[in-house]
Order: C-alpha cells, then structure tokens, then sequence
C-alpha cells in the first residue's frame, strides 16, 4: 500500500466543517470538565470551611471544658485557679479568662471590671490571658454570661476582643451548687485557618484552570485522533476523483478519435463501429478497476490473485493505448498471480509516463520473469526525485500529468508483494520497472 502519514486535504466546506467540529467538541469537552471541576472545588471548598469550623471549635471546647475541671472552691467557698494556671491546656490558648459573678468576686475582694451597663450584672474578670484586652469588652462578656446562665452548658460564640478582632470563645460554666458561679473562657483566632482556607481556595482555583488547560488541550488532541479517518476518507476521495480523470482520459480520446475517424478509416463506418465497442468494452473494464481499487483502499475489498499471462497482459495493454508508435515490446511467457485491472492500470501508466516524458523518443518495453520494464531515451530523472515523483499529488519531472500514474504503479506493485521503481537506463534516459515475486508453486 502506498505509505500515509496525517492527512493532508487541502482546505474544503468539508474540511471547514471538520475543523469547525473540532473545535466544538473541544469547546464542549473543556466546558463540560470545568463545570465539574467547580462543583468538585464549590465542594471541597465547602467541606474545607465546614472542617475547620468545626476543628476551631472542638479545640477550645475541649480546652475550656479541661480547665473548668481544674478550678475547684476551697472550704471557704472561695475559687481557686491554681490548678488551672498550671495545666498543659491553658498554655496553648490564644486567649484564656474566667469570669465570676459580680457578688462572689467582690466577696473576695478580687473584682476586675465594672458590670455591664445593661441586663443582669456581668461577671468580672478573675484571669485573663495574655491580659483583660485579650477577652471581650464588658457588654460581651454580659452576652456570653447570659447565655451561660439560659443553656446551663458550654456555649459556643463569635465575639470580639479587646482590640476588636473576632474571635471563636468556648464558655464552660463552674457550677456553685445549682447556680452557675463562674466560667472558664477560651477564645481561639480564626485568622491562621482562614488564611489556610484562602490559599486552598487559591491554589483549587489555580489547579482547576490548569486542568481545565490541560483537559482542553486533550480533548483537541483525541478530537483530531478521531477525526482523522473522516480526513483520510476525504483524501481518498479526491484522489480516487484524480486518478479516475487520469484513467479515464486516455481511453476516452481513444474511443473519440476512433468516432471521429470511423468515415475515413479503412473498412469504413462498420470497423470503427466494431472498433468503438472494443473501447467502450475497455472503457468499462476501467471503470470496474476504479471502483475495485477504491475498494480496496477503503479496506472493504481484498485483492484477488488469479493466474494471468503477463505477456499477453502487456501486449494488449499497449495495443488499447491511442497511439502506440515508438514503442517496442518484447516479451517471454510469464505467468504472475494477480489482479489483470490493476496490473493493467499499473503498466499503462508506466508507459505512458514514459511517453509524455521521454521527449518524444522510443519506448521500449520488455517482459521478463522478474516483471516488466519500460525504458525511454529522455534525460531522464534526478536521483533525488526518484522517491519523490513516486507520491500521490505530485506533479513534475517523470511524473504522470495529475502526479497519480506512478504512485498508482507502486501501489498496485506493493498489493502484489512487487515493488516499483525508478532508475537510470543504460546509455541514458529513465527505466521504470514493475517487479513482481514469482508465482508461487501451490
């Protein structure tokens, strides 16, 4: 089969459309992937937030609800903090105080603060750490005491401290009796988390856009993979619709010249009648060879090898050509198996490429067990473009007048493990030989 590499169409409405195609199946598949990406990223993002919520506020509930553990009334009903100053789980706190209510402290004489300006008395402030501006102003400490005192347990609040910033505080009431005496707060800055979750943020949405990139580019990648067959397809047809003009020209001037003449050629109108259907019998034969090569190409047909007299074959191959002056054939019996249309279609053509550019010399042609060889006394081909005149839409020195007559030579050799070549004859001008393996025995 004559080699392919990525189609190469010359640019058509077909092709456009293609193209067109292309691009939207590319536009769908990256759409169609970053729609996921951000409802997989809205998600995580989510989840992210929601989880570090949660995390802030397990740590300061299990540290205020492990401190109020440790303060304890002594026998004179006094509150004592001395076990919770030592404990591991106040060094760790951003901020840490503990509130009593106003009449115990001042009983003590330990009172902090003044009470709030409005509903019952705030509690003062007995420890506060790093200091009194750490924990909330008066009115939030006020709001938080009356929480405690309505849900009788530990309560969960945003407020902010002394200096403003918001905070996560975590209130554990200490209990005197049945009445909530004091309690123990631990505020945690949310800060360090948020900015760990925007730099999650930042970095999903930089990743997403990546794999957006990267899924565009894959997706035009596969899209063009699969759309190489229609390209292909495409191909083949234009150069089916080349080469049957090629193969088709030379039978029809054929048979026009042969109507044309009918009057004045010997034996009159009835032999030329006779003639012309010889061409048109021919002419048909042709067409059923186009139509099988394009079969076979299409990879819906296999070739059929039956055995043929390739001499016989030659000969009446170059007594159908128009004009067959100049040229010579010499041949020996040889029988090849193969398919006679395209063997025939392969021969014609190397004639005739040797006709149009062999400068008007003689063609001699020749059979012989190793295949068939047909020579000119032109100037023959450069070597550098021996290859090269060989490929389909190439047209130039030694090349057929569409640039296909060769390239189908060496197509139709390489169907019958052949080969086709182009080399220097002996003396000058080109020699294009057709070279086929021998019959097998079997």
């Amino acid at each position: 089969m004559i080699r392919r590499g990525t189609p190469s169409v010359r640019s058509t409405p077909a092709v456009a459309r293609l193209h067109r195609a292309r691009w939207l199946t590319t536009l769908l598949f990256a759409a169609t992937t970053a729609a996921c990406l951000v409802v997989l990223a809205a998600v995580a993002v989510h989840t992210d937030a929601q989880s570090r919520t949660h995390r802030v506020d397990d740590d300061v509930t299990h540290r205020a609800d492990g401190l109020a553990r440790t303060i304890y009334y002594d026998d004179q009903g006094r509150l004592r903090l001395d076990g919770m100053t030592d404990d591991i789980l106040a060094d760790g706190a951003d901020a840490l105080g503990v509130g009593q209510a106003q009449a115990q402290a001042q009983a003590q004489a330990q009172p902090q603060a003044q009470p709030g300006q409005t509903g019952a008395p705030a509690p003062a402030v007995r420890y506060a750490k790093p200091s009194n501006a750490a924990l909330p102003n008066q009115s939030g400490l006020n709001d938080i005491w009356q929480t405690l005192q309505h849900d009788q347990e530990t309560v969960l609040v945003t407020a902010p401290d002394g200096d403003g910033t918001r905070y996560r505080w975590a209130a554990t009431p200490i209990f005197q009796g049945d009445k909530i005496d004091a309690a123990v707060l631990v505020g945690s800055d949310p800060a360090r988390s948020q900015a760990d979750h925007r730099k999650l943020t930042e970095w999903l949405a930089a990743g997403c856009a990546a794999l957006v990139l990267v899924a565009a580019a894959v997706g035009h990648l596969l899209s063009g993979r699969s759309m190489r067959p229609a390209l292909r397809g495409l191909e083949q047809q234009e150069q089916f619709l080349a080469e049957a003009a090629h193969e088709l020209r030379t039978p029809l001037t054929a048979l026009r010249l042969v109507v044309e003449n009918g009057g004045s050629a010997e034996g009159g109108a009835p032999a030329a009648l006779d003639e012309a259907v010889r061409r048109v019998d021919r002419l048909g034969r042709l067409v059923t060879g186009l139509l099988a090569r394009a079969r076979i190409e299409a990879g819906v047909q296999e070739v059929e090898h039956t055995p043929l007299r390739l001499d016989q074959l030659v000969e009446q191959t170059v007594a159908e050509l128009p004009d067959p002056t100049g040229i010579t054939v010499d041949t020996e019996p040889v029988v090849v198996d193969g398919d006679p249309e395209l063997l025939s279609q392969a021969v014609r053509n190397l004639v005739e490429n040797a006709l149009r550019h062999g400068g008007g010399t003689p063609v001699e042609v020749a059979v012989t067990a190793a295949g068939v060889t047909v020579r000119d006394h032109g100037p023959g081909v450069p070597a550098e473009d021996r290859e090269r005149i060989f490929e389909r839409q190439v047209t130039g020195a030694g090349s057929s007048g569409t640039g296909t007559g060769l390239a189908i030579a060496r197509w139709v050799a390489e169907l019958h493990g052949g080969i086709a070549q182009l080399t220097d004859a002996p003396g000058g001008g080109a020699l294009a030989e057709l070279l086929l393996p021998p019959r097998s025995s079997g």
